[in-house]
């Protein structure tokens, strides 16, 4: 094997590692146009049926407090740490906290949402966006219409 040889052999390698690389950034931008359009139909449907939208509330990273912020919309999860607020965007309600924040409120901003909601956490549960979703609308307090469109995708 002569010098020649190994360039093409490196050359090779980073050709396939940068396809790799934008192959995977291809596949997160599809699924962060999926996921951020079941969030938005989301939101309509439960504005349709009549789903009451309330204040929200961050928790701190260790969960020991709670703090008020601007937004309304509704919780996704029982945890209460995951809305999507009345314009159809996807919050992590979870923030440092402090002082400030007690007295003041926080501004969580929108994050992208994710298809597969708690996929590599520590604890092993994870679940589909649409369906953690679609539970909650399931969820809705009695006298709400429950018959929906299909949700995109």
């Amino acid at each position: 094997m002569d010098a020649r040889d190994g360039l093409d052999w490196r050359e090779q390698r980073r050709r396939a590692v940068a396809a790799h690389a934008a192959a995977d950034e291809r596949r997160r931008a599809t699924e962060a146009v999926q996921a951020a359009e079941l969030v938005a139909w989301f939101a309509d449907e439960a504005r349709r049926r009549g789903l009451p939208t309330e204040r929200l509330t961050a928790r701190s990273y260790d969960g020991r407090g709670r703090y008020r912020t601007r937004l309304r919309g509704w919780y996704v999860d029982r945890a209460r740490t995951r809305a999507v607020d009345v314009d159809g965007r996807f919050h992590l309600l979870t923030v440092p906290g402090g002082l400030r924040a007690l007295l003041f409120g926080t501004d969580p901003q929108p994050s992208p949402p994710p298809l597969i909601v708690g996929a590599g956490g520590r604890d092993g549960e994870s679940i589909p966006l649409r369906a953690l979703l679609n539970r909650r609308l399931g969820d809705a307090a009695p006298g709400t219409t429950t018959r929906s469109a299909a949700p995109p995708g």
